[in-house]
């Protein structure tokens, strides 16, 4: 029986919709951040079992257990998929409950001692030029040692530091060859070192092969024990790779999957590198009736145009529209610098990760129909809460919530969010740029202009006015809106305590902390003052560029204006060549030589200019 008390309605869902197959879950917090990676040969059985008997569990996942408001998961085909792709996730992600290491120098890898005479394979966390083999780093530690266990429990590995002269307990429980007796020769040992090495290269198949043919000529020679040594590996190593279709032939290779459904559509996107599945990352779309052909072709296009590498095969359900291929193929190779080629696999491996790829992006695509269904749902409860707890008898099916951003009353300006049915509806946003505080900070002011150039001929009025501030920003507002005979709910939201004020009401009202009131009126807040402060950064950056170039001779009004059109930003001009900078609009090459050699005067007055 699953203990669900004091878990979200979130949890709930996602718990009832595990698939029961093996795989990797992400655990997130409510911030969105993964704080746990694992993986399981069953994920409704093991992501499941955190939520059973929490008194049962180690204050450490206790803890996390607590903290966990949304779960990912994906599928694998096996529990060996599911292991690559975990440790490669918990180095992207470093989650909090996972690994507490600071960075890649402390992180344990394997060693393999090749320039010692019988080799050993061992874990250390100190990387040094001394002619071994290194193999990681491992971000969890438990991994790393799980492939170690399973190395010596596949090869008998000298395991001591110093060989003596007589075999040791290793030897007669069959987990060593006593190298330091003289039992196995160096050919020998190296043999199975080699073997070693090609298993943590991802090499599998090629030892397959190799043990199959070193089998059949211990037996033909009559080496029985040693044909049983061999073939005792040679069943790990097909175990191995049992039906691992995450490990090709050790290319580099991105597999495209594909999914529609009613809530949209969804590209998910595999990263196989030598031979691995090591990450994943997903793409969502709206359903605007294009075939799949021309989706595939888009991001391809749109996607591979600012991608940082490209791998030399793309893998695809269906290949990109059959009059585009041939560019889009010879484009790829140009910009890798070497053939790229596109395909679309009818058999074997590659087809078998397409069709994982397709069923991960289907699972994404349900996923996200569902949590939208729950996050609509949830933000409905959460504004009828806010309701009951402001005495308010309508409810509250649009806020609008207003705030102001300056920097010392330099460029004022002011941001109108509005959140209809508790969920944000950016289509109705609107900003300001403040006229009667401009250049002198005056909240009181600004909030008022704002308000009386949003509702002195606005009908669509909300059921709720924020104003983000205290009393002072409160009244202010009150004076217009009342002024204008607007008989609309307004309340002012103080920061530093999450007080609310309300119209003729000395005492604030405090929501509980917990609460999903709290919670919706925060979210509504933070995204009016996001949206505020990011177009006075805008408009900051635009009159610092008009600043700089006041101080280079020969650029004018109208020069500065042409070259704020095409560089948006200071760095981007200062990047720019005289050349480029010659072929904007009114600019010569007299004037775009002295903008760039302004740029890299060495004067402190200057650099002042352009910070």
């Amino acid at each position: 029986m699953i203990d669900m008390d004091g878990f979200s309605e979130n949890i709930r869902q996602v718990l009832a919709v595990l698939p029961d197959k093996p795989g990797v879950y992400l655990m997130r917090d409510a911030a969105g951040k993964v704080i746990y990676v694992g993986k399981a040969v069953v994920l409704k059985n093991r992501v499941r079992s955190y939520f059973r008997k929490l008194s049962s569990h180690s204050p450490k996942v206790a803890a996390m257990t607590a903290k966990v408001a949304d779960i990912e998961t994906i599928v694998t085909t096996n529990e060996v998929e599911a292991l690559i792709l975990e440790c490669n996730l918990i180095k992207k992600y470093r989650p909090r409950y996972n690994i507490s290491l600071k960075d890649d120098k402390t992180y344990p890898l394997l060693k393999v001692t090749v320039m010692e005479e019988f080799p050993r394979v061992f874990a250390t966390r100190r990387h040094l030029r001394d002619g071994a083999k290194y193999y990681g780093p491992y971000a969890d530690a438990g991994a790393m040692h799980a492939a170690l266990s399973f190395l010596r429990g596949m090869f008998p590995l000298r395991t001591c530091r110093k060989m003596n002269a007589r075999p040791c307990l290793n030897y007669h429980i069959k987990k060593c060859l006593a190298p330091c007796a003289g039992l196995v020769s160096r050919k020998e040992y190296g043999n199975m070192i080699k073997s070693v090495c090609m298993v943590l290269d991802g090499r599998t198949r090629d030892l397959e092969r190799d043990l199959k043919k070193s089998m059949k000529e211990a037996s033909e020679s009559y080496a029985f024990e040693e044909a049983a040594r061999l073939r005792d590996q040679l069943k790990a190593i097909t175990k191995l790779n049992e039906e691992q279709k995450a490990v090709t032939d050790g290319g580099d290779m991105d597999v495209i999957g594909f999914a529609r459904a009613a809530s949209g559509i969804c590209l998910e996107l595999f990263f196989v590198r030598k031979g691995k599945l090591i990450d994943r990352d997903k793409f969502f779309f709206a359903d605007g009736g294009e075939t799949e052909e021309e989706i595939v072709t888009a991001f391809v296009k749109q996607y591979y145009g600012d991608a940082a590498f490209i791998a030399r095969e793309i893998a695809v359900h269906a290949l990109p529209q059959e009059e585009e291929l041939p560019a889009i193929k010879n484009w790829l190779s140009e910009r890798a610098g070497r053939k790229v080629d596109i395909i679309s696999p009818s058999r074997g491996v590659k087809k078998d990760l397409i069709k994982m790829a397709n069923d991960n992006a289907a699972k994404l695509l349900e996923e996200r129909f569902r949590k939208g269904q729950l996050d609509i749902k949830n933000n409905l409860d959460a504004a009828e809460e806010l309701q009951k707890a402001l005495g308010f008898g309508e409810p509250l099916s649009r806020m609008d919530c207003f705030d102001i951003s300056h920097t010392q009353g330099a460029e004022t300006v002011a941001s109108m969010v509005v959140f209809r049915d508790g969920s944000m509806s950016k289509k109705d946003y609107r900003r300001y740029k403040i006229i009667s505080a401009e250049g002198k900070p005056d909240d009181f002011k600004s909030m008022q202009e704002v308000v009386y150039r949003r509702y002195r001929k606005y009908e669509d009025l909300p059921s709720l006015i924020v104003i983000d501030g205290g009393k002072g920003q409160l009244s202010s507002a009150l004076e217009v809106i009342r002024g204008l005979g607007i008989d609309v709910p307004v309340i002012g939201l103080a920061k530093r305590e999450e007080e609310i004020f309300k119209e003729g009401q000395k005492k604030s009202i405090l929501l509980d902390r917990d609460s999903a009131a709290l919670h919706l009126i925060q979210r509504i807040r933070d995204e009016a003052h996001r949206f505020a402060i990011t177009y006075h950064r805008k408009l900051r950056g635009k009159r610092n560029l008009v600043s700089v170039l006041d101080h280079v001779e020969g650029i004018g009004p109208k020069r500065c204006e042409a070259l704020r059109k095409v560089y948006k930003t200071l760095d981007e001009m200062k990047a720019a060549t005289a050349e480029e900078l010659a072929a904007v609009e009114g600019m010569n090459s007299g004037a775009a030589e002295k903008l760039y050699n302004f740029f890299r005067l060495d004067l402190p007055e200057k650099k002042e200019m352009v910070k």
